[in-house]
């Protein structure tokens, strides 16, 4: 439980640059694809990858070989910690393009870290995966699509 909370408190910090960085008008004007989900669905999905990730990460933690797995949990924690602030804050569309592939990278493979040592711990972080893919395809076609909206 211990384990699980630690995890938890991590992805709340994740989670809190959110309610710092918000999308606003700046984003609101912005191009979008047709394939942009509907606001209301951004924080379901972050909040089931959050509670799935740090149950997933609990899973593992207390298991032989999870020192590599746990740091690419921590890695990935901390590149999605930090792409909010980039894209909303700075509002530097293609250096937070640059930190969602790292993100992508990172959840691909602590996916499969996890996977090997737990299956269920894996296939819980499968909608992460399935997120991160539709967030960077929209991440891409907003930097895209809106040339000269990044901030210089």
């Amino acid at each position: 439980m211990l384990a699980f909370l630690f995890f938890l408190l991590a992805s709340g910090a994740a989670a809190s640059t959110g309610a710092i960085f918000k999308p606003g008008n700046w984003y609101d004007g912005l191009t979008k694809p047709g394939f942009t989900p509907p606001k209301w669905v951004f924080p379901v999905a972050w909040t089931t990858i959050y509670l799935l990730s740090a149950i997933a990460a609990a899973r593992i933690a207390g298991l032989p070989g999870a020192g590599t797995p746990l740091a690419i949990w921590a890695a990935q924690i901390a590149l999605n910690t930090l792409w909010t602030p980039v894209f909303f804050g700075a509002r530097r569309m293609a250096a937070a393009m640059v930190v969602m592939a790292l993100l992508w990278v990172a959840v691909v493979g602590m996916t499969i870290a996890f996977w090997r040592l737990d299956t269920l711990a894996g296939v819980m972080l499968l909608p992460y995966v399935v997120w991160i893919c539709i967030a960077a395809a929209l991440n891409w076609r907003v930097w895209r699509d809106n040339p000269g909206a990044s901030a210089r």
